[in-house]
């Protein structure tokens, strides 16, 4: 009886090994070199959905495969970067472009480290401004030498 259940369980281990095989992915093939330039600087302009921090040209998730393969379609519709671009954000948001766009929802994205570095610097002049008031109020008056009571 053991003898069978361990029988069984190896071939669940073995069939688990084989279905997580990988499938191999078909390059993209392009008709012309202008073609691949632009596919190549779109593709490295999006972002992966599944990585987050690599270029949809970079990706090897399999998300990744399928995105490149539908903008290389929609490439060949006559589509524009831009309406390709368009089409993807309508479906997977502002995330997806690595370059979001300046619109009132992503000011903060573009111009909030200008207004953070802004506001340390005034913070930095404030204190050190106030600091040297402070030390100039404490420090006694230097004596000018015509009020001097010593004698030489």
């Amino acid at each position: 009886m053991k003898r069978i259940v361990f029988t069984l369980l190896m071939c669940c281990v073995v069939s688990l090994a084989f279905a997580m095989q990988p499938q191999p992915v078909a390059p993209n093939v392009y008709r012309n070199p202008a073609e691949e330039t632009r596919f190549h600087a779109l593709a490295s302009s999006l972002r992966c959905v599944m990585c987050q921090n690599e270029s949809l040209a970079d990706s090897q998730a399999p998300i990744a495969h399928d995105l490149r393969r539908e903008i290389l379609e929609l490439m060949r519709q006559g589509k524009s970067d831009a309406q390709i671009r368009d089409f993807l954000v309508a479906r997977y948001g502002e995330f997806v472009l690595y370059q979001p766009r300046v619109e009132p929802a992503t000011w903060l994205l573009w111009f909030g480290p200008f207004a953070l570095l802004l506001a340390g610097g005034a913070t930095v002049a404030f204190v050190v401004r106030r600091r040297a008031t402070r030390l100039r109020a404490q420090s006694p008056a230097p004596e000018s030498p015509i009020e001097s009571s010593e004698d030489w």
